[in-house]
């Protein structure tokens, strides 16, 4: 009996679908959807607009007009036969090597303001969350929310809280943030929710710049504890 296949294609709406490899995060189904998106993207197919690889999915965002489809084809039936036969082919890792990334981080009060609410939560110093952050090796699974902003794996366990129960309206640009196990680093200023233990004089997001984000997904992404001072001397080297 043939054995079926670990992936599933889902209609959202009438101009996306979505492959989807799981439901958890997991760093192997995460190189599972960069290597197929990978793959979609080479293949250049006629009507697809944007392929956009997540936690364990891959977004295919096309124009039905434009498709290439047999007599009597819906779109949608065009784009999921051509998808489904990239996906049954693709390799289960992504060529892209993965890349190994220092981000500088300054977990000072100023720019770590719920340290202390991490730290009671967690049963720790505030001096300990920032050690326990920066002692491990994360791992960028996507890029969302905003432009370039990194969502990263490998937080140690201890450190594991919930979002804050209100967020805030502005999280200032180089935020580094914790949430349910995970690590994000706000690029642009935006609202947010996440937990603020830091800040990192780096800029994530330069639309200017080719490639225009710092991260991608797959790195791997060491968090180094820097002084204000080098902060400040870090944060004037980028202008």
């Amino acid at each position: 009996m043939a054995r079926e296949p670990d992936w599933r294609i889902e209609p959202q709406g009438d101009r996306c679908l979505m492959v989807v490899l799981g439901d958890r995060i997991d760093a192997e189904l995460n190189r599972q959807a960069r290597a197929i998106a990978e793959n979609l993207i080479r293949a250049a197919l006629s009507g697809v607009l944007d392929v956009v690889p997540a936690f364990s999915t891959v977004a295919v965002h096309y124009r039905p007009e434009a498709l290439e489809r047999a007599q009597g084809e819906t779109p949608w039936r065009a784009v999921e036969r051509q998808i489904a036969a990239i996906v049954a082919r693709s390799p289960v890792k992504p060529a892209n090597k993965d890349r190994a990334i220092e981000v500088p981080v300054c977990y000072d009060a100023e720019f770590g303001p719920d340290c202390d609410e991490v730290a009671a939560q967690c049963g720790l110093t505030s001096q300990e969350v920032a050690r326990l952050h920066a002692s491990t090796e994360h791992f960028v699974y996507m890029l969302g929310f905003a432009p370039g902003q990194p969502y990263l794996g490998g937080l140690d366990s201890r450190l594991t809280v919930p979002r804050r129960t209100t967020p805030r309206v502005r999280v200032p640009q180089g935020s580094v943030a914790i949430a349910r196990g995970m690590t994000a680093i706000y690029s642009l200023e935006t609202p947010g929710g996440w937990n603020l233990i830091g800040r990192t004089p780096l800029r994530l997001f330069m639309p200017h710049s080719d490639p225009p984000c710092l991260l991608r997904a797959g790195d791997r992404v060491q968090f180094v504890p820097v002084s204000r001072a080098r902060f400040a001397r870090l944060l004037g080297g980028r202008q």
